[in-house]
């Protein structure tokens, strides 16, 4: 009996070795394959940004810029199948032929994953060539654009905004990892940014690196004597209360920083209430809704955004129990109107800087301005600048949890018109 008993425990024994051989081997293979899914997206993303850098490349690439008008129709099946071969076919051919040599020197079956993922491009482009299928070209079909830019894949409005807002940004074209390394998921260039809180230390400080950025400065600012006069930058007045007659200057702006606040500090008075929540929460909340009301026509889906500075208080202790509140509401307030995907919304959950609200914040404003438009540019949605590692870890479980309990116990607007209608 005890020797039938080890018998088995010996054949369990081979069997689970034989198994852990395999195991490791399909975990070879799926490290390479995915190792080489990443090389093919870099390799073609770099190429591409190569292509707006080089003259030569660039002479070639600009046939296929020149295929799309506005809309993304083309301007002629002739020119449009020209810009697949002198582009698109030529692109996929020179991945298609390092990957290959990259299989073959490194000598890993899983390198033949990404050979097998480039061989799909040069099929793609060579049907649109040859047999002129526009509908297989995703990213460039025609007609208004009815989503945001997604922050995990390159969509139709993502890939618009190369062709139509900047073409020196927005290289990806499946996966946005190059323009997140290059600082390209945003262009700031040309841009119209309106900025509230805008005598403030931080206000001040994020209007002059737009500026650097090149970008055109509307400062929205309840305290227009405290502004010096600066080039690039146009001061509104406005006051509380009053963020409907902002709505015509605003139309005219492609994002909205949202920056104002105000902190009562150890006050709980019913009046350090109410002031807390209407300034820090409500005059927010109307700037964000008076703001939805101006992304229309067929591309503002893709350049309108909203920026709204709710701070780390949405998940650390600010020793200000009023400011935490208002934020916290505030902040998930916006995470509720994010659902909805009426524009890119972007929080600036932001630490402790010195500012009139806390003359004793560790970091300095002009830091913080900078780390802002530093993970902007590379299409963060969450802009965490924090000296408090715990923020890091917390805001992205508490924004994930809420945002999925919303999606869960809430109906879109839409969905509540056609409850209506029924």
């Amino acid at each position: 009996m005890i020797k039938m008993l080890a018998e088995n425990l010996m054949g369990i024994e081979a069997r689970l070795q034989i198994n852990w051989v395999w195991l490791n081997a399909g975990l070879e293979f799926a490290s390479w394959g995915l190792f080489s899914l990443l090389l093919a997206e870099v390799l073609r993303d770099t190429y591409h940004a190569l292509c707006h850098q080089v003259n030569w490349l660039a002479k070639w690439h600009n046939k296929h810029h020149m295929a799309y008008r506005r809309d993304l129709s083309i301007v002629s099946m002739r020119i449009y199948q020209e810009s697949q071969l002198y582009h698109d076919i030529l692109e996929s051919s020179l991945l298609l032929v390092v990957l290959v040599a990259v299989a073959l020197i490194v000598q890993q079956w899983g390198l033949w994953l990404g050979v097998a993922y480039g061989s799909t491009f040069l099929y793609g482009a060579s049907v649109r060539y040859f047999q002129g299928k526009i509908d297989t070209d995703y990213n460039h079909l025609p007609g208004p654009l009815e989503t945001i830019p997604s922050i995990w894949w390159v969509n139709r409005s993502y890939h618009w905004r190369h062709h139509f807002d900047d073409v020196n940004a927005y290289y990806s074209g499946v996966f946005p990892l190059v323009d997140k390394i290059l600082g390209t998921g945003l262009s700031l260039k040309g841009k119209t940014i309106a900025l509230t809180g805008a005598s403030g230390a931080l206000g001040q400080a994020l209007a002059a690196e737009l500026v650097r950025n090149n970008a055109k400065v509307v400062a929205l600012t309840t305290n227009p004597e405290k502004l010096v006069e600066q080039v690039g930058v146009k001061v509104i007045p406005w006051q509380l209360g009053n963020e409907a007659e902002l709505r015509n200057s605003l139309e005219k702006v492609d994002i909205l920083i949202i920056n104002h606040g105000i902190n009562v500090y150890a006050r709980r008075t019913s009046e350090a209430i109410n002031s807390s929540y209407e300034v820090n929460t409500f005059s927010a909340l109307r700037l964000m809704d008076i703001f939805s009301t101006t992304v229309t026509g067929p591309q503002a889906k893709a350049t309108k955004e909203i920026w709204v500075n709710t701070s780390e208080a949405e998940v650390s202790p600010a020793l200000s129990p009023l400011y935490e509140l208002s934020k916290r509401s505030l902040g998930d307030i916006v995470t509720l109107k994010r659902l909805d995907g009426d524009c890119v919304i972007r929080k600036l959950i932001l630490g402790p800087f010195k500012s009139q609200l806390n003359p004793y914040g560790v970091m300095s404003a002009q830091q913080v301005a900078r780390a802002v438009l530093f993970f902007a540019r590379r299409d963060f949605r969450n802009i965490i600048v924090a000296i408090n590692p715990l923020t890091y870890l917390l805001f992205p479980l508490k924004e994930t949890s809420t945002s999925l309990y919303y999606r869960v116990f809430s109906r879109t607007a839409k969905s509540e018109q056609d409850l209506r209608k029924q």
